[in-house]
């Protein structure tokens, strides 16, 4: 897990309350928290644990209460929503990954993963994709892969992501059409409706535009974040 510190907006925005709630929790010393100088910061690892406790100790109700204001954020799912640029940026694309089989390849993309400092539990995600490619591979013709984990939790990220990686070297992934891979989508959802969402953005963008060919022609991430969101634009016009 990251090292990862809030400010006060976000962790409001973390925790699912309002900045209020926050400022009023530090003036009352109820919640973890250190400065630096002027600025208040909370340390991740801290907040989790204290939340932990906090919800230990709620009550039934209290608790239900907890649940309904705590789950997964919600993402514009219209037909004519640009939801790419809210879930990649060019920090989640590595143009170079050096991977060379597939087992490597998968290790490699949730590490990139964790480095957007949105992935609280690695390791779950890591065995969520393994578990997902031994039931059949997720690798399609065109030299794609669209890696998910078997299961679509909160818990597992602060929110919904995708992270995008192009190999040095094509790999063999299992595609239907026998050919090697070389673009890698991870898509980490918090819930099932969301991931089938951007699952068929994503497969109407490699299929129905030129984004698979552009990609592979890039120079870096930042070309390669530009042409995902014409990718999608260009989608959303069509339908």
């Amino acid at each position: 897990m990251s090292h990862r510190t809030f400010n006060i907006e976000e962790l409001a925005d973390y925790l699912h309350v309002s900045v209020a709630n926050i400022e009023l929790l530090v003036r009352r010393k109820e919640i973890p928290f250190d400065r630096k100088g002027d600025r208040v910061i909370f340390r991740q690892a801290d907040i989790d644990a204290w939340a932990s406790r906090r919800i230990l100790g709620l009550s039934g109700d209290q608790l239900t209460d907890y649940h309904k204001t705590s789950s997964a954020k919600v993402h514009d799912l219209s037909a004519k929503h640009a939801i790419i640029p809210e879930l990649v940026s060019d920090t989640h694309i590595e143009p170079a990954l050096a991977s060379k089989t597939k087992s490597s390849v998968i290790r490699d993309m949730v590490k990139l993963a964790d480095r957007t400092e949105l992935l609280n539990y690695p390791d779950d995600l890591l065995a969520g994709i393994q578990e997902r490619e031994q039931m059949c591979s997720t690798a399609l013709a065109g030299g794609i892969a669209l890696l998910h984990g078997k299961k679509h939790e909160p818990y597992l990220s602060v929110d919904t992501f995708i992270v995008l990686g192009r190999a040095i070297h094509p790999v063999p992934f299992g595609s239907p059409d026998g050919r090697t891979t070389d673009i890698f989508f991870l898509l980490c959802a918090q819930d099932d409706r969301t991931h089938l969402h951007i699952l068929a953005r994503i497969c109407m963008m490699c299929y129905h535009t030129s984004m698979l060919i552009e990609l592979r022609e890039a120079p870096d991430a930042h070309a390669m974040f530009d042409i995902l969101v014409r990718a999608e634009k260009e989608i959303i016009r069509e339908l």
